[in-house]
């Protein structure tokens, strides 16, 4: 996919109270949102951003990143309820990626930028992923790339928010408020789709 069809995706795609009221009705301590009854918990949601904060803390440009990276945990779990939800939009759609595919598609991505150190200054510059989250992202972008093949660019998005919709998601207000029409939490900065700066172009066969 090209850097500027993903951008343009971006816009329809991509942290109050303590608790959170889940599908059962039931406040739940502890959680950031549920998304098809599966609990992301606050837990998990920090400790992606712990992740990106010492990645950043250990780059030469480590003012600048944490400068650029406001809003960071909203942004992350954005990213990680936009994933659950393209894992269902693909789950519908009869696609999947393979370890192997995520594998190219990295390798690709690491030969393309001059090696793995590069690659993983690129992608925490430009997308505030630490390198433990890279291959997630890379299956994402994968997914976004074969539901583009499957449906196209432009009539991806109906199957994306039937996914979303179908899963529903409830997001802790502490977060902000989840755009069903968008696919994205409001006020998030950093829509998922972003993460398609790792590759200019999806690899052959996706």
């Amino acid at each position: 996919m090209h850097r500027r069809t993903a951008l343009s995706v971006s816009a329809v795609l991509l942290a109050a109270a303590p608790l959170l009221t889940a599908c059962s009705g039931q406040a739940r301590p502890g959680t950031a949102a549920v998304v098809g009854g599966e609990r992301i918990q606050t837990a998990a949601l920090q400790a992606q951003v712990k992740d990106v904060r010492t990645a950043q803390n250990r780059s030469p440009q480590a003012a600048q990143l944490l400068e650029n990276s406001a809003g960071l945990e909203r942004s992350k779990l954005n990213s990680m309820i936009q994933s659950l939800v393209l894992q269902k939009a693909a789950e519908n759609a009869g696609l999947s990626v393979t370890t192997k595919e995520i594998e190219d598609a990295r390798g690709s991505d690491v030969r393309r930028l001059g090696g793995e150190q590069q690659f993983r200054a690129m992608v925490l510059q430009q997308a505030s992923i630490a390198p433990s989250q890279i291959d997630e992202a890379v299956r994402d972008r994968l997914i976004v790339a074969k539901l583009g093949a499957k449906y196209g660019q432009q009539q991806m998005l109906a199957p994306i928010a039937a996914a979303a919709k179908e899963l529903g998601v409830k997001v802790n207000p502490r977060y902000g408020d989840w755009d069903p029409a968008k696919i994205q939490l409001t006020g998030s900065k950093t829509p998922w789709i972003s993460q398609q700066t790792l590759a200019q172009q999806a690899p052959e066969g996706a």
